[in-house]
C-alpha cells in the first residue's frame, strides 16, 4: 500500500506540473497587465514619475519579468524573483485580487467557508434519503412502489437545476412564505448573538439545501438501486438464500458489501464535489460561495482568484482518484490496489 501510494502522488505532481503550466499558459496569453496598470494608476496620482521605469518596477515586484518559463516558476513557487526570494503558491501566495485589492486567500477564505457549509449538509441529507431508498427498490423491484419512485426519480433528473430551484422558490417563498427568497443574513443581525445568527442563517440556507438535496436525489437514488440489482444477482447471493441466511443478512452483509464498489465512486466523488462550488444554486439564491466568486471572478477578469481556484480544482480531482482507489482496497478485500 505504501509503495503504492508514493508512486501516486508522484504521477499527482507530474500531472498537476503539466496541467498548471497549461493553464498558466491560457491565462498568460489574455490582454490584462498588472504591472502596467499599477504604475498607471500611480503616475496619475503623481504626474512627474516616468511610467517605464514604474513599469519595469511594477513588472519585477510582480514576478513578470523574463521569459514565459521564468513567470510561470515564480507563479508556483519554484524560480526566484529578482531579489531572490521565492513567493508563489508553494509558499501560500495566492496572488492579490484585482477587484478586491486583497490576498486571494483572503477573498476565498469565507466563500469556502459557506460552500462546505452547504454542501455538507445536503450531501448528508441526500445519502441518507438515497441509500436506503435505493436498496428499497433494488429489493422490491418491479413493485408498483418501485416504479412510483423510478418515475420521480426521472422527472427529478430531466430537469434543470434552475427550472426546480425557480418552482421551489415559488411555493415555499412566494406562496407559502416559509423561507426567504435569497441572501445569507437577516438585515440586522450582526448585533445578534453568535447563536441567534447561527440559526438566521441555517433558515437562509434551508431552501438552497431544499433544492441541492432534491436535484441529486434522482440520479444518486437510480445509481445505488443499479448496484443492489446487480449485487443480488449475483451467485453468492443465491448461495446464502440457499444456505436458509435471513433476508436481512443477505441483502445489508452480502449483497450490500458487492455493491459498495461503484457507490464508494459516487460517494466520494460527491463529497469532494463539494469544494468546487454549487455555481447555479449559489447565484440563484445570492449565497457568498465558491461558485459565485468563481463567476464573478471570470466576468470581471480578476485571473489570480480564477488561477487559484482553477489549481484548487485540480488538486481536488488527482487526489479525489487516489481516495477512490485506496477506498476500494478497504471496502472489497478482492482489490488490491498495491498491485
Amino acid at each position: 500500500m505504501g509503495k503504492y501510494v508514493i508512486k501516486r502522488i508522484l504521477y499527482i505532481v507530474v500531472v498537476f506540473l503539466i496541467l498548471s503550466l497549461l493553464i498558466y499558459l491560457i491565462y498568460n496569453m489574455l490582454p490584462v497587465d498588472k504591472a502596467a496598470a499599477a504604475a498607471k494608476s500611480e503616475i496619475e496620482g503623481n504626474k512627474l514619475l516616468d511610467f517605464n521605469d514604474r513599469y519595469e518596477y511594477w513588472k519585477a515586484k510582480y514576478g513578470l519579468d523574463g521569459n514565459i518559463l521564468e513567470r510561470y516558476g515564480r507563479w508556483l513557487g519554484i524560480y526566484p524573483y529578482s531579489d531572490g526570494s521565492f513567493n508563489g503558491i508553494l509558499q501560500g501566495n495566492l496572488g492579490t485580487s484585482s477587484f478586491y485589492g486583497k490576498p486571494v486567500a483572503e477573498v476565498l477564505a469565507e466563500p469556502m467557508k459557506n460552500t462546505i457549509f452547504i454542501n455538507i449538509f445536503a450531501t448528508i441529507l441526500a445519502l441518507g434519503i438515497t441509500l436506503p431508498l435505493g436498496i428499497f427498490c433494488a429489493v422490491r423491484r418491479g413493485s408498483k412502489r418501485d416504479v412510483g419512485v423510478q418515475v420521480g426519480t426521472i422527472v427529478g433528473y430531466s430537469l434543470p437545476t434552475f427550472i426546480i430551484a425557480i418552482v421551489f422558490i415559488w411555493l415555499f417563498a412566494v406562496v407559502l412564505g416559509w423561507f426567504p427568497v435569497s441572501g445569507m443574513q437577516t438585515a440586522g443581525s450582526i448585533g445578534w448573538s453568535s447563536w441567534a445568527r447561527f440559526w438566521d442563517r441555517m433558515y437562509h440556507f434551508a431552501l438552497p439545501l431544499i433544492v441541492m438535496t432534491f436535484c441529486s436525489l434522482g440520479g444518486m437514488t437510480r445509481y445505488v438501486r443499479a448496484s443492489m440489482i446487480e449485487a443480488l444477482s449475483m451467485d453468492c447471493i443465491r448461495t446464502a438464500r440457499a444456505k436458509g441466511l435471513k433476508e436481512k443478512a443477505v441483502i445489508y452483509s452480502h449483497a450490500w458489501r458487492n455493491a459498495l464498489i461503484p457507490i464508494v465512486t459516487l460517494v466520494i466523488g460527491w463529497f469532494l464535489g463539494i469544494f468546487s462550488g454549487s455555481l447555479m444554486i449559489e447565484n440563484i439564491f445570492a449565497l457568498n460561495g465558491i461558485g459565485r466568486v468563481y463567476f464573478d471572478s471570470l466576468t470581471r477578469s480578476d485571473n489570480e482568484v480564477v488561477l487559484a481556484l482553477q489549481m484548487f480544482y485540480i488538486i481536488i480531482s488527482l487526489f479525489g482518484n487516489l481516495i477512490t482507489d485506496i477506498a476500494y482496497g478497504f471496502v472489497d478485500p478482492r482489490v488490491r490496489v498495491n498491485k
